[in-house]
């Protein structure tokens, strides 16, 4: 694996860790309360980045591992996905998830065993209360039909005590059973994707929604402009150094230097200020989280090309043998601020949601670095500044969707005000994240990306997701209804700002080929000395 540096390891997922060695919980209740078949717009979450690597090609088992003591509780609808398990199938299908089609049917399996098992316990349990009748009042009548039929009536009390021995092992051996199916069930229900929001685009073409800002070279045929890419424009103007970064690092990774390092700032500033004029609230995030934290917000240890995504803390032995929990850096500040209300339960939700907020974080993806040409420069990097919107709301469809819309309408605002042009997609089926049941990606045109034959120039620069209950159910993050109900709020995630691409598309989108200049979008002029374009060092003042 590419990318990983002394002191990380390969991720470790929350399916992994997050099952309990016993359950106590009766499966004929459902989990959480039933929601309908066909789900309204603004529902899903689940995995589909893109499959597990899990072979299922039999009877799909999944790993079942003690979690941290103090690890939310996930709380899955196993009861619906019993009900309905051709709906999921089909809908990992959808997703590219292929692996976990066969779930379904294999948790429908389990549950028949946990039947039998329940109904064999049943009937040890009432032969046993027969023994214990006998046992402690030995004058009760020997003739009782019941204790007849059970065999009883011609035991001595030391045979009644060795049967009740018996009795008592076969019952242990039947509720070690009930409870690894159990645990079974929720490992398999913890890995089934979510039901895709009806909107979604089926298959890997996303849906054009709006264009931002007109195409500066639409047709490259007709127009002798020079484009460079980001790369070219920051060795000429001395803002990058990848080599040293290199040394230091690794590939993958890099330095900012002057005006560069200005412009990441004014960037995370303009942002932060369209986010709270707007009424997000402002955040300041840790950067390190449990590893089960993360893998609860839906992301996975490896995508489609078995790539590793996240970074993992190495641990010392005498933390491995204390069972302390492990830690990962995190890929977005929307985990830490979708855990900051975990195992936490809020006020009335038509006074406390929905909550908005805002943060700032340096992000780490390890999987980066790994798919050629396209990731020189700024474009795929290890670690980068990203500005991420983050908000609870009501469980509600209309309220929810206000909400998406709000974010996406403040991520089109501020990449038009960038003059960058940008397409608005809904993303399809196959595009969506674990936790996602609607995703909108805003991408931006790069020249560079066009000459590289890559989408037709385009590249992504913000994404939005509403994940409804998925990762409120993991996280235990629930309100209390004036009823004294309790409830799974939803959550909706964006890029207000991803920097380094956006950077990139800054300097390639305002290049000036005869004045070997970079034009600085205005909204950016105040956090820049009022510097309206980027020179060569010898023009700089």
């Amino acid at each position: 694996m590419r990318g990983f540096r002394s002191g990380t390891r390969p991720f470790t997922c929350l399916q992994c860790r997050l099952i309990t060695g016993r359950s106590t919980r009766s499966i004929t209740t459902p989990l959480h309360s039933l929601r309908p078949v066909r789900l309204p717009r603004g529902i899903a979450s689940y995995h589909s980045t893109p499959r597990l690597q899990i072979d299922t090609s039999s009877a799909p088992k999944a790993p079942v591992l003690e979690r941290p003591s103090h690890a939310p509780k996930p709380n899955i609808d196993i009861k619906h996905i019993r009900l309905n398990p051709e709906l999921y199938a089909q809908n990992c299908r959808d997703r590219n998830y292929q692996a976990a089609a066969a779930y379904p049917a294999r948790i429908n399996d389990l549950f028949a065993q946990w039947q039998a098992k329940q109904h064999e316990g049943r009937s040890l349990r009432e032969r046993a209360n027969l023994i214990r009748r006998l046992i402690a009042n030995p004058s009760l009548s020997r003739d009782d039909a019941d204790e007849v039929a059970a065999g009883f009536s011609t035991l001595t009390r030391e045979q009644l005590l060795e049967e009740a021995r018996k009795l008592k092992s076969s019952l242990s051996t039947i509720e070690d059973a009930e409870s690894n199916l159990v645990s079974e069930m929720e490992a398999l229900a913890l890995q089934i994707p979510n039901l895709t929001d009806p909107g979604t685009p089926i298959g890997n073409e996303p849906r054009l929604l709006t264009l931002l800002n007109d195409h500066p070279e639409p047709d490259p045929s007709s127009s002798d402009k020079v484009w460079r890419s980001h790369v070219h424009i920051g060795a000429e103007l001395g803002l990058f150094d990848f080599a040293a970064a290199s040394t230091t690092t690794g590939w993958g990774w890099y330095y900012l230097l002057d005006e560069a390092a200005q412009l990441e700032q004014a960037l995370i500033s303009y942002a932060l200020q369209s986010a709270t004029r707007a009424g997000w609230r402002q955040v300041s995030p840790p950067s390190m989280v449990y590893s089960h934290m993360a893998s609860a917000c839906g992301f996975q240890p490896r995508d489609a090309s078995g790539e590793t995504q996240i970074y993992t803390i190495a641990q010392s032995a005498s933390d491995t043998a204390r069972n302390k929990p492990e830690l990962c850096l995190a890929g977005t500040s929307e985990i830490p601020l979708a855990a900051m209300l975990a195992d936490t339960v809020m006020d009335d939700p038509s006074t406390s949601l929905p909550r908005k907020r805002v943060a700032v974080s340096r992000c780490y993806r390890a999987e980066a670095g790994a798919r050629g040409a396209e990731t020189k420069g700024l474009y795929r990097v290890h670690e980068f500044t990203k500005v991420e919107l983050f908000a609870w709301t009501n469980p509600d469809q209309d309220a929810t969707e206000e909400l998406f819309d709000e974010m996406v309408d403040l991520q089109t605002e501020i990449l038009g005000s960038l003059n960058l042009h940008c397409r608005v997609l809904e993303m399809p089926t196959a595009d969506l994240g674990a936790s996602a049941t609607r995703k909108v990606d805003i991408e931006a045109y790069f020249p560079s990306r066009r000459e590289l034959g890559r989408n037709d120039g385009w590249g992504e620069v913000t994404s939005a997701s509403i994940c409804t209950d998925y990762q409120t159910r993991r996280l235990a993050t629930r309100a209390k209804l004036p009823s004294g109900k309790l409830i799974y709020p939803w959550t909706v995630n964006g890029t207000a700002l991803a920097v380094p691409r956006v950077l990139a598309a800054i300097l390639e989108n305002g290049w000036d080929e005869e004045d070997c200049s970079v034009v600085i979008p205005e909204v950016l002029r105040p956090w820049m000395d009022g510097r309206e374009r980027i020179g060569p060092k010898g023009r700089r003042g």
